[in-house]
């Protein structure tokens, strides 16, 4: 058992899960063509039948079961803070395995050229009163009900008044908003805080704009937009959820990542050498002090940033992202194109912080831009 932790709280450090949690997602949520192919040589879409979604359910089961034998787990999960997270990640694996069934099970029908499941329900007509009205009144009570329960079972964390002088460690926002928390960690208030949220909220509402597709609207599907649902599913499943359950479960005491089954030492003292990249190229490359003039100074990570958002567009529109440039055409091409490059921003970040060490590609703390 304590070999079984060991390899779990291993496989819990952020550039392993990280990576892990990419590769198993685009497995199972192919955007590409070649993707897809691997995708049916494994039969991934047995994962979307009824025994799948057992076997899923039983490995999430079995997995929190044993973690319960753990004190330490068991202190993380079942404190009044958290314990919405495990109706989170439960929630959250449900209502994707119920929505790709349902997406593969049109998907097939429309192959064998039948109708998808919603239409044939959509030609039964049901009336708001009393069949829509009752479903929700039911809902409420049961909603009701559950929070009655909630409240009455579980202590509310509430503490004393807030005390400058006694700061909790780790000082952490509500579950709902860790995951916002954590990508603090990687950029600066402003930009984590402001820029990003505006264009998770943009990229959102650009969707049916730039993915305009009347034939595989008003149902549950894959195979006809695997592009705009993958691309969803990663920027919510991956670079959401699982910060916040990141934020919650391994986020312990000096913000130190912690295994699931480690304890959460509050002596425990990263080594933590966090180095801007002009201080990487002046200093450690070129042996000598930074620039007093700030532009100077930061050009190298303006190159960097640049080339990211206007010399990689074009090279992918001409390389890997030929045809969808060709399906979308310029302007949503682009529009497309920015957005995708700003979310993938926070992992390629990330990335750099926990194998490099690198703090700031700009840096310009004077007037406090920092990216």
């Amino acid at each position: 058992m304590e070999l079984i932790k060991s390899i779990i709280n291993i496989l819990s450090g952020p550039p392993i899960m990280f990576t892990l949690v990419m590769a198993v997602f685009f497995f199972i949520f192919p955007p590409a063509d070649w993707f897809v192919k691997w995708n049916k040589k494994f039969h991934i879409n047995k994962l979307w039948t009824a025994k799948g979604g057992i076997t899923i359910f039983l490995v999430l089961v079995a997995f929190f079961v044993f973690g319960l034998f753990d004190e330490n787990f068991r202190l993380i999960m079942i404190k009044p803070d958290n314990v919405p997270i495990p109706g989170l990640i439960f929630l959250t694996v449900f209502f994707l395995w119920f929505s790709m069934k349902q997406a593969t099970k049109n998907d097939q029908r429309l192959k064998d050229g039948g109708k998808p499941v919603e239409h044939i329900d959509a030609e039964e007509k049901v009336l708001v009163w009393p069949d829509l009205v009752y479903i929700e009144l039911i809902a409420i009570v049961l909603c009701t009900a559950l929070l009655f329960v909630w409240s009455v079972g579980i202590s509310a964390p509430l503490e004393g008044p807030a005390n400058p002088t006694n700061s909790p460690n780790p000082s952490k926002a509500p579950w709902y908003f860790l995951g916002l928390q954590e990508s603090l960690v990687y950029f600066d208030p402003w930009l984590a805080g402001v820029v990003l949220p505006t264009l998770i909220i943009l990229g959102l509402m650009a969707i049916p704009y730039i993915d305009v597709n009347d034939k595989h609207s008003g149902y549950f599907c894959f195979e006809g937009r695997k592009m705009a649902i993958s691309l969803f599913m990663f920027g919510w499943l991956v670079l959401w959820v699982l910060l916040i359950v990141v934020g919650t479960a391994l986020r312990g005491p000096n913000w130190n990542f912690f295994g699931p089954f480690e304890q959460w030492d509050i002596f425990k003292l990263e080594p933590l050498m966090n180095v801007n990249l002009s201080e990487y190229i002046y200093i450690g490359l070129l042996k000598r002090p930074l620039p007093e003039n700030i532009l100077i100074r930061e050009m190298w990570g303006f190159f960097l940033v640049l080339g990211y958002f206007l010399f990689l567009p074009p090279v992918l529109a001409k390389t890997a992202l030929k045809n969808l440039h060709k399906k979308l055409g310029n302007f949503r091409y682009s529009v497309f194109i920015i957005l995708l490059l700003s979310m993938f921003f926070l992992p390629a970040k990330m990335y750099l912080r926990w194998l490099f060490n690198l703090k700031y590609i700009i840096a310009i703390p004077e007037f406090f831009f920092n990216i």
